[in-house]
């Protein structure tokens, strides 16, 4: 286990904006990474499940890369979509020729419960570029399922570990279990368990949230005050967060949120992701008001 290490902080996990007709819509993307940059995010993520990465051809995945890479100066790191090691290391060849330097590392998701397995999958990719490997624990998105002892000994054994991402509930439990490991272990979830997540051991977040200075604020919180700084600072924007995390339907209620905050135009998801129930717009606009009074601190409208 060697090689560098992500920066501890806030990575953003960037969407894909589409267009109303589908497409990539690269000013909206352009526009949105930008934020991330002013409010001075440690990096971001690019082409994660948030995302919306397999549902994007090889060209539009480059494209999106490229838009990234020239809009801001931030280190990467790069999700890969694939559970097999021929196709996956295919895509990471392709990220390096997109994003270059760019790259701090490419997200692999973890692809069995046998360690073995899991760490040949992470050392083939990660020779095949010269990249270090964020691992990505994510049942959801993988439907793979592997126990916390196993996952320690895949950190401890693959050669190039950057981060571990950590997204197989209960998070904090599993973030405490690693993280004495030297190895920086991020939450994520829509920082759903990033109060205790950071209480455990967390690095940081490396989440998509519609507001990610609430997550810079939480983690810088806790930095210097602890978790009950952090507490503080974080227990408002709680509704918000986990009216974002609903299931089935988060991408396109985040999405629809950064409408509202003017970081993207439109809130199009591509089919099968399931679009916003029109019962929710409703209380998504209440939501957004009582955010936006967080932030400048005038009474929501």
């Amino acid at each position: 286990m060697t090689g560098p290490r992500l920066a501890s902080g806030v990575w953003g996990v960037v969407a894909t904006p589409f267009t109303n007709d589908l497409q990539v819509d690269e000013r909206s993307l352009r526009r949105l990474v930008r934020h991330y940059a002013d409010i001075g995010v440690t990096g971001l993520t690019v082409l994660g499940v948030f995302g919306e990465a397999a549902a994007l051809d090889a060209d539009e995945r480059a494209a999106v890369l490229r838009a990234v890479v020239d809009e801001v100066d931030l280190p990467l790191t790069v999700g890969l979509t694939s559970l097999a090691t021929a196709p996956g290391r295919q895509e990471a060849t392709a990220v390096l020729a997109a994003a270059g330097d760019r790259v701090a590392a490419v997200m692999v998701q973890v692809n069995s419960p046998v360690v073995e397995i899991v760490v040949d999958h992470l050392d083939a990719i990660s020779t095949s570029v010269d990249l270090p490997v964020v691992v990505q624990d994510y049942p959801v998105a993988s439907g793979i399922t592997i126990a916390i002892p196993a996952l320690r000994m895949v950190v401890q054994t693959a050669a190039r570990v950057a981060a571990v991402k950590a997204e197989a509930p209960p998070t904090p439990p599993a973030i405490a279990a690693l993280s004495d490991l030297g190895v920086p272990v991020f939450g994520g979830l829509g920082g759903i368990g990033l109060l205790d997540e950071l209480a455990c051991g967390s690095a940081g977040a490396m989440t998509g949230f519609s507001y990610p200075e609430a997550l810079l604020d939480c983690v810088a919180a806790h930095r210097s005050g602890g978790f009950p700084a952090a507490r503080a600072v974080f227990a408002p924007w709680l509704p918000l967060v986990t009216f974002e995390q609903q299931a089935r339907i988060a991408l396109a209620i985040r999405k629809q949120c950064l409408v509202e905050r003017g970081l993207i135009d439109h809130a199009t998801v591509r089919p099968p992701a399931a679009s916003l129930p029109d019962a929710l717009r409703g209380p998504l606009r209440v939501q957004m008001a009582a955010a936006a009074q967080l932030r400048t601190g005038r009474p929501a409208v």
